[in-house]
């Protein structure tokens, strides 16, 4: 790397990961979640009148690999939190939820995107569609545990929505991607059916599971034998790498391979380390994603161009998803069959959207259809905007659901 380059980056990094802990901060002193005040605080660095030195952050050269270096390490630390018993013991009202919310979120957001963008090819209205889709589970989790429900009957079906509703982003993420390869190689799309995606999507995370499970405890029993420090998170990255290339070389987002690989790797896996005096694979990848995953949201916000939601189509493209993005997860409400949950306070929590729509938005950016981007700069802005506005509604509306 030049070192140009290396100064810029080191500049633009001090820049970020400053701008990241001030918002985060301020967020959190506010009763927000600090991704909020990361989103807000690169919405700003690239916004404020008089601070174009500032608006070339976005452009430094390699810094858009560490950004996406911190989607991959976000998704796996997500599915490091989860495991495989969690998404079986989910239950039948929490697996409805998630299916009626993904389904009608797609449809709505899909059918906004096409009457308000017209223009733009069936894809970019999928995509879209697909984006707004998946609830924020970080989200979700902090906002229920300040309201001191987080084990409440309702919490256990929305938590086990969260979970099953990431996953089904991610599917469809892997379902859209693998259209969009074969679109772009000019294959028609009856000659790559849907059930062929589906069943790459599906086969994929499920040979992942299985082999994963099964060939885990042996990798680490092995990366155990190895008397210099780090081995198990070498170990645990290697997982994470390679299942992100593996998914990438069958025409899916490498980003499902890092879900897929947080997912397999069980705290169990970690006990010879700790036996031995050493920290759980999750504790020792945290200074990692306190690093980047703040990067990665900041530089979300840095490509936001306020002016180019100044404008009355912008803005009802925003609006629009918006009340699209809300509508589809009131609809999960009808998913709910158990007896004692209240519907409304299910609808209200899975009303956040965060991580993995900001994931949806910077790919749009960066994919390709007919040699222009996926999305343009105002899709891009209202998908951030969605995320910001279901945010802030997600609080009030939860206490006004509790208190009836």
């Amino acid at each position: 790397m030049p070192v140009d380059d290396l100064s810029s980056l080191a500049l633009a990094l001090s820049v970020i990961i400053v701008a990241a802990k001030l918002g985060g901060d301020l967020a959190g002193r506010a009763g927000q979640p600090a991704v909020l005040g990361e989103l807000l605080a690169g919405v700003l660095l690239s916004n404020v009148p008089g601070t174009d030195v500032l608006r070339t952050l976005a452009a430094v050269p390699h810094l858009d690999i560490l950004a996406q270096l911190g989607m991959l390490l976000l998704l796996f630390e997500v599915g490091l939190e989860l495991s495989v018993r969690d998404l079986l013991d989910v239950g039948i009202s929490s697996l409805l939820v998630a299916l009626f919310g993904t389904i009608a979120s797609l449809a709505l957001g899909s059918a906004v995107a096409a009457a308000l963008l017209p223009g733009a090819p069936g894809a970019t209205h999928l995509f879209i569609g697909a984006a707004v889709t998946a609830t924020s589970v970080g989200i979700t989790a902090r906002v229920l545990k300040d309201l001191g429900a987080s084990r409440s009957r309702e919490a256990r079906i929305i938590l086990g929505a969260a979970v099953a509703d990431d996953v089904l982003a991610l599917v469809l993420l892997a379902l859209v991607t693998g259209w969009l390869g074969g679109t772009a190689r000019g294959e028609a799309f009856r000659g790559w059916p849907v059930f062929v995606l589906v069943a790459k999507a599906i086969g994929f995370l499920s040979v992942a599971l299985v082999l994963g499970t099964r060939l885990a405890p042996a990798w680490f029993r092995q990366a155990a034998r190895l008397k210099t420090p780090g081995a198990l998170l070498a170990g645990g990255l290697g997982v994470c790498f390679f299942l992100s290339w593996a998914a990438s070389a069958i025409g899916l987002a490498p980003l499902v391979g890092a879900f897929a690989a947080g997912l397999v790797l069980e705290d169990v896996h970690s006990d010879a380390f700790v036996q031995r005096g050493e920290r759980p694979l999750a504790q020792l990848l945290a200074p990692m994603t306190s690093f980047l995953v703040p990067v990665f949201f900041v530089v979300v916000g840095l490509r936001v161009n306020l002016s180019s939601l100044m404008t009355p189509a912008a803005l009802s493209l925003s609006l629009g998803l918006t009340v699209a993005a809300v509508a589809g997860k009131v609809a999960c409400g009808l998913g709910v069959v158990s007896g004692g949950a209240r519907r409304l306070t299910v609808a209200a929590a899975m009303m956040p959207r965060g991580e993995v729509t900001l994931v949806y938005a910077a790919l749009g950016l960066t994919m390709r259809l007919g040699g222009a981007s996926l999305i343009d700069a105002r899709s891009y802005a209202a998908l951030v905007a969605v995320v910001l506005m279901t945010t802030l509604l997600t609080p009030p509306a939860l206490r006004w659901s509790t208190r009836r």
